[in-house]
């Protein structure tokens, strides 16, 4: 075990990533900041041996211990509610594909309406103003 010695606000690097700085001394107490990346799981020892001993357990349990839990994929249904009929007693509809969607129009430098797909669109004119050679208004 490598023991240091450290003031208030000096801090011990580990590694590249793991910072513990000494936050605050009062009696025969140490309190500690530490930075650290999220990746990096950091507990206080009891927790972490209780996370340890879950692990070992759950990890001894057989497959007959699990068969009063309900299967994946059907919830248990309190009783007095109904489910829905499934899905493959519903008259089934032929699927349609969706509609094509045209890409994003890019005009060319050339000033021609080609869209980015390479298909020609056609251009709508301007609407008729007054003094527009399309359409004039009666005097």
């Amino acid at each position: 075990m490598l023991v240091l010695s450290r003031q208030r606000d000096e801090t011990i690097m580990i590694g590249d990533d793991i910072e513990i700085t000494i936050v605050d001394i009062r009696g025969d107490k140490v309190r500690l900041g530490i930075t650290a990346p999220a990746t990096i799981p950091v507990h206080r020892k009891e927790v972490y041996d209780a996370i340890q001993r879950e692990n070992r357990e759950a990890a001894r349990m057989k497959m007959e211990d699990l068969g009063s839990l309900p299967k994946a994929g059907r919830p248990s249904v309190p009783p007095g509610l109904h489910r829905p009929a499934p899905a493959a007693t519903q008259p089934a509809t032929p699927a349609q594909p969706p509609a094509a969607r045209p890409g994003p129009v890019t005009p060319p430098a050339n000033g021609s309406a080609i869209p980015a797909g390479g298909a020609p669109t056609k251009q709508v004119p301007p609407p008729a103003s007054p003094g527009n050679s399309a359409g004039t208004l009666p005097a």
